[in-house]
């Protein structure tokens, strides 16, 4: 590797936690793909807290060795980005499953002015052992294409180690996460500020530890999972609950009137009595998936221009909206008592009045949940900074 400037181009950062055996030979490739390359550049080891002496090993070596207290994999590398002094960053793991090498092919596509170069494992190729069955054609793909679904990206491998960025970029990421999802947040957060994005092949390669991995394939890829849902609210409370609000009200529409026959099936006020249950889970899916978006703004993990419509939801409007849906609750609780007054409050039908008390009951509930949810709205909305 040349000698660094006191400005390199280029910072190779590796989370490392007890990688002795395999961590001299990752960063003997770094170098001299960065030497072949005319490449000004650095190695940074992230360590969070090796007890194996990787540290000796990677200043032997030339690398900059930073101790990263805080545990988790998102720690090691914020603290490794953070020190790092390149204007690129390329992060990779210090396992000897990515190929270092293909270090010239990410400055490539950076200098060419892309914030942010993946590598694809899948089409560089994955020699054999060096991903489990189920993380190959099961894991990888699934979260992906739910990736490339919820964020509306074309990336084909969005879980790829291997992958630099600009420290400008990463920068206006401004990324929150301390785990595992700390990748994934990277991904969502170049897609929702529509920063630059490209792929490049690259290869997986078994890795060359003589320990198990730190990586749990089921509980990782559920956080994975999990973070995303909870990044696209629309996906997880928007639609469903829109759906099943739409589903609710036309059912509900077509038995107001009275019982459905369909074929061999009689639909009557039981049905109804779901259908409310319906439109009332899915209003309140929708208005979790307002909250949450809005939370995910406030907390720092979407930019403010993601607000959309939901900046123009006001609380006194959702009071107004509330109250209108409470109001129509007490007319028609008023006209179920007043149907039951005129039969003398005795014994009635109940496919007569529960079509009375069913909607006006959903009414009742709709409007102290607009209330509600508009009140907390507000709340979150409140600016609580202190004065600058």
């Amino acid at each position: 590797m040349p000698d660094a400037p006191t400005t390199p181009e280029l910072t190779l950062v590796m989370p490392c936690l007890n990688e002795a055996r395999s961590l001299p030979s990752c960063i003997r490739e770094a170098t001299a793909a960065m030497a072949a390359a005319g490449i000004a550049g650095e190695i940074v080891i992230a360590d969070n807290g090796s007890t194996d002496g990787s540290q000796a090993l990677a200043t032997s070596l030339g690398a900059r060795v930073v101790p990263v207290t805080a545990k988790g994999y998102g720690n090691a590398l914020r603290g490794g980005i953070a020190a790092a002094r390149g204007r690129y960053i390329v992060m990779g793991d210090a396992d000897g499953s990515y190929d270092f090498s293909h270090l010239p092919r990410f400055l490539e596509k950076l200098r060419a002015g892309y914030d942010l170069v993946m590598g694809n494992r899948f089409l560089g190729g994955i020699q054999p052992g060096a991903m489990p069955w189920k993380n190959r054609h099961i894991g990888n793909p699934v979260l992906s294409f739910i990736g490339r679904l919820f964020f509306s990206t074309e990336l084909r491998d969005f879980h790829c180690g291997l992958r630099g960025f600009s420290a400008d970029a990463y920068r206006r990421m401004n990324l929150r996460t301390t785990g595992m999802e700390f990748a994934s947040e990277m991904v969502i957060k170049s897609v929702v500020l529509s920063l630059k994005v490209t792929e490049v092949p690259t290869t997986l390669r078994p890795d060359t530890r003589d320990r198990a991995p730190h990586l749990r394939p089921w509980r990782d890829g559920w956080r994975h999972l999990r973070f995303m849902l909870l990044f696209s609210p629309r996906w997880l409370f928007f639609y469903p609950g829109l759906l099943l609000m739409v589903g609710g009200a036309v059912l509900g529409a077509a038995l107001l009137p009275g019982p459905l026959r369909l074929g061999n099936v009689y639909l009557d006020v039981h049905t109804l009595l779901f259908a409310a249950g319906s439109i009332l889970i899915g209003f309140q899916a929708v208005s979790f998936a307002a909250l949450s978006k809005y939370f995910t703004i406030r907390a720092g993990l979407r930019p403010p221009e993601a607000q959309f419509w939901l900046g123009k939801v006001s609380l006194e409007g959702g009071v107004i909206v509330g109250g209108a849906l409470l109001l129509a609750g007490v007319l028609l609780w008023a006209s179920a008592l007043w149907f039951w007054r005129g039969h003398g409050f005795g014994t009635l039908q109940p496919a007569q009045t529960l079509r009375w008390v069913i909607p006006g009951t959903l009414c009742l509930a709709l409007g102290c949940q607009m209330i509600l949810t508009s009140f907390f709205l507000g709340v979150l909305r409140l600016d609580t900074r202190g004065d600058s």
